[in-house]
Formats: C-alpha cells, sequence, structure tokens
C-alpha cells in the first residue's frame, strides 16, 4: 500500500507535471497569438498619392494590407493622401482627409473598400490576450492534467525499500 508521504509527494509531482504540460499547451499557441497580446491603440492606414490610379489598374496599394488584425478597443484611422475620395465600410474619407472608426466588439468585417484592387478590406477584431487569459489556459489544462496523472501513477505500485537492518 501507499503510504501517506508517498501518496501525497506523487500528487505534487504529478501536479507539477500537469502545470508544465499547461505551460506548454497555453503558451506554444501564444507565439502564434502575439498581435492580440496588447492594449488597445490607435492603428493608421495612410491610403497613399496615386492609390486610385493603381486600384484602376488592378494594382495593389504597397503599404496596404488585405485583411488586418485589431483587439476590442482599437481606433482605426484612415489617412488619405491620394487625390480621390475613398471609402471603407461606412467611413467616406475625402482627399486630404481623415476618418475614424472604432472597433468595440469582437467581430470579423469584409468591408467594402475602394482602395484595394479586391474592393474589400478585412478586419478581424479579436479579444486582447491578457496575462490573466494566459493564466486561466494554464490552470485550465495543467489542474485537470495533473489530477489525471496522479490517479494513473496510484496505478503502479511503488518499490518497497529495502530494510538495511535486516
Amino acid at each position: 500500500m501507499f503510504s501517506a508521504n508517498s501518496a501525497v509527494r506523487r500528487i505534487l509531482v504529478s501536479l507539477l507535471i500537469g502545470m508544465l504540460i499547461g505551460v506548454a499547451v497555453g503558451e506554444i499557441p501564444f507565439i502564434f497569438m502575439r498581435e492580440t497580446a496588447r492594449p488597445p491603440k490607435t492603428v493608421e492606414i495612410v491610403i497613399p498619392l496615386g492609390t486610385a490610379d493603381r486600384v484602376a489598374l488592378g494594382e495593389k496599394p504597397p503599404t496596404i494590407p488585405e485583411n488586418m488584425i485589431f483587439v476590442v478597443g482599437d481606433l482605426l484611422v484612415v489617412k488619405n493622401e491620394d487625390s480621390v475620395d475613398h471609402k471603407l465600410g461606412p467611413l467616406w474619407i475625402p482627399a486630404n482627409s481623415s476618418a475614424q472608426l472604432p472597433l468595440g466588439q469582437k467581430e470579423n468585417l469584409a468591408y467594402e473598400c475602394s482602395f484595394q484592387p479586391g474592393k474589400y478590406l478585412g478586419l478581424d477584431v479579436r479579444e486582447p490576450l491578457t496575462v490573466s487569459t494566459r493564466l486561466y489556459g494554464i490552470l485550465y489544462a495543467g489542474i485537470p492534467m495533473g489530477i489525471l496523472i496522479a490517479l494513473y501513477s496510484f496505478a503502479f505500485p511503488t518499490k518497497k525499500k529495502e530494510n538495511a537492518s535486516a
């Protein structure tokens, strides 16, 4: 049978192993989600001079991506340096002016866009990845894994200590 000391030691080691697995499971995806691990900020898109001409020829403006990832609370500012008025979803941006779009909730948007050859701009608004979110992920994966490891460890017998005085 198990002594109480041995059982407690197995449980603690199992929980430690489970938490290490939780760190691996929780932090590896974080490497790929770094763009949302920040507080909300102002993001500016600049429509350069000559963009309307490039789009008319089917060319993509070099400084404007087709899809963008944002965090809830970001403020998108579109600055039009072109000589032609442009449109992005609900925004009308006259030549040599700017417009703002607050991004207040989690959603995937595909806005009609006059400064892209494909005539749309994808906006992916995500919840910010905070330290508490990361810790919850580690705990929710690590603790159950540790408990399972502890339960499985009790299925294997322990080595009996040889009595040195015998």
